[in-house]
């Protein structure tokens, strides 16, 4: 089938599930935490000074709510159980001493003030989505969510965003001015998250990444100072900015971008039996070498538990259907099998979002945590992930491997769901130098994500299973020297430093020195101000 129209794109959803809604489970969760979650508990505890703080009075904290414009939630306070809890589920067994939702920059500063005269460790939480759990701590987790505010102007192209805006809101604000702003797709992330490292997304090829369109941003440092970092002042801080990792080095308030005026849009997905799972993959690989800036695709291996194996190739181009389905030609006479459904179609900006979000059918509002949004349909997820990425396409045997590794999630834990999804990167992303920013992963094929999720009904044994599987695929079937992607934060991962940050670590470090030179932000991954 070729479906042309919205509805029918909907349509073709149903029939399987959307891609990014697939991938990520779209399953709320309430657990129990296994062995792997207990590493990730420790870990988002601060490394040194934090590691035994002594508690504010309630006096103490009292004093903190009353200097605030914005609301201090303690543990005893009616809505703590929600307002504690992360994206990820979990880490709903975490549970800081205190929640401050920051309406304005000076209460940001405020908090950061309080926590070092306290010796309390601190978080920064903007849409609550760190893999690792780091958006939370034992001490005071600083929500920067109420500064969501977006302006764009359309004369200079410059979109101004408060680092809690979520990417729902953002594409939904910059496309209603006729611009687009590239970055990832799940609609509840922060943007601070996902710009402070990198920002990978079906506008990357054409556009860059979020943090190559960064021209500002506002940031609270140790000392509680807020400062301006642009390419005139504290322009290192703006090159780590630029894919450092949030949490590092101060925290966020507000972005400047560099905004683009609106492409047509056009997307399609295929689908193909799992048979031919290694052919398709190994013939993404080679195609994806030779696309234009225009288009983006990626290459999805995903067991459903007992729905089976899905095997699915999307993207998003820049373009008009016609020239889509031209572009598409050689993809289709490499793999040599027609696929079994087909979607080529265009869209406008919005909707392409929203179906790339998987809030396909869905109002903006709704595209939101229930919790966050009166009008939210959204749930809360548990699932665990690792990455890594691909220099060159794969070999045969290697492409064989990754689709027998799915096969094997699914022998190993029939009844979760998850898999492999390789991300393109080349065109602009990859043309600016590893060292022009603190994103250093400027010469990869693709970015692979390995990711499982569960229910509250998933067997404890299943659920080991999968930390099982990725810790086989880090050791036995992805390739170290290729990097991983900090977004995509790994608490178990044993090199980060250089699989994250590579060559660029020491410019890092030392810029930490300079910013935070008492390490108060710090936690098990954070940046280490000395190697």
């Amino acid at each position: 089938m070729t479906p042309s129209s919205p509805l029918d794109r909907r349509e073709f959803l149903r029939r399987g599930l959307g891609a990014s809604a697939l991938f990520t489970g779209i399953i709320a969760a309430g657990f129990t935490l296994t062995n792997d979650d207990a590493i990730s508990s420790a870990a988002v505890k601060s490394k040194t000074a934090h590691a035994e703080q002594r508690q504010p009075s309630s006096k103490e904290w009292q004093s903190l709510r009353n200097a605030l414009s914005g609301t201090l939630v303690l543990p005893g306070d009616p809505s703590y159980p929600i307002d504690s809890l992360l994206y990820n589920s979990k880490f709903a067994k975490l549970h800081p001493a205190a929640i401050a939702y920051c309406a304005t920059h000076d209460d940001v500063s405020r908090c950061v003030e309080f926590t070092a005269l306290h010796s309390l460790s601190v978080a920064a939480r903007s849409g609550g989505h760190s893999y690792g759990g780091y958006s939370s701590c034992a001490g005071l987790v600083v929500d920067v969510s109420r500064l969501n505010t977006i302006a764009v102007n359309t004369k200079s192209n410059v979109a101004t965003v408060g680092a809690g805006a979520r990417l729902i809101d953002v594409y939904n604000e910059i496309g209603l001015r006729d611009r687009l702003l590239p970055g990832g797709s799940c609609p509840s992330v922060g943007i601070a998250g996902l710009t402070l490292g990198g920002g990978i997304g079906v506008f990357g090829r054409k556009f860059g990444l979020t943090c190559d369109n960064l021209s500002s941003a506002e940031v609270v440092t140790a000392s509680g100072k807020k400062l301006t970092a642009n390419q005139s002042d504290h322009d290192d801080l703006l090159w780590a900015c630029r894919g450092g990792g949030g949490g590092n080095f101060g925290i966020a308030t507000s972005f400047e971008f560099t905004v683009h005026p609106m492409p047509p849009v056009s997307l399609f997905t295929l689908r193909y039996p799992w048979d031919s799972a290694a052919d398709v993959l190994e013939a993404w690989q080679y195609w994806i070498t030779t696309l234009p800036d225009e288009l983006w695709s990626n290459c999805q291996l995903l067991t459903q538990g007992a729905n089976g194996f899905l095997l699915q190739v999307s993207g998003v181009l820049c373009g008009t259907p016609d020239q889509l389905t031209s572009l598409l030609a050689p993809l289709h006479a490499s793999i040599g099998s027609a696929p079994s459904a087909t979607f080529i179609g265009t869209n406008e900006y919005m909707q392409a979002m929203m179906i790339e979000a998987g809030c396909s059918g869905l109002t903006v509002a709704s595209c939101h945590l229930d919790t966050v949004n009166p009008q939210g349909t959204l749930s809360r997820e548990a699932y665990s992930a690792k990455s890594s990425y691909l220099d060159a396409p794969s070999s045969s045997d290697h492409a064989t491997l990754l689709v027998q590794a799915v096969e094997m999630l699914h022998s190993d834990a029939p009844n979760v769901g998850g898999g492999l999804a390789f991300d393109a990167y080349g065109g602009a992303i990859n043309r600016v130098r590893a060292n022009e920013t603190a994103f250093v992963h400027r010469d990869k094929l693709a970015c692979i994500q390995a990711t499982y999720s569960w229910s509250p009904y998933t067997s404890q044994s299943e659920i080991d299973a999968g930390r099982r599987w990725l810790a086989w695929l880090q050791s036995d079937v992805f390739n170290a020297s290729t990097g991983a992607y900090q977004n995509y934060i790994d608490p178990t991962l044993a090199d980060w430093r250089t699989a994250y940050y590579g060559g660029n670590l020491d410019r890092l470090a030392k810029i930490k020195r300079r910013y935070d030179p008492h390490d108060h932000f710090s936690f098990a991954q954070s940046i280490p101000r000395h190697l």
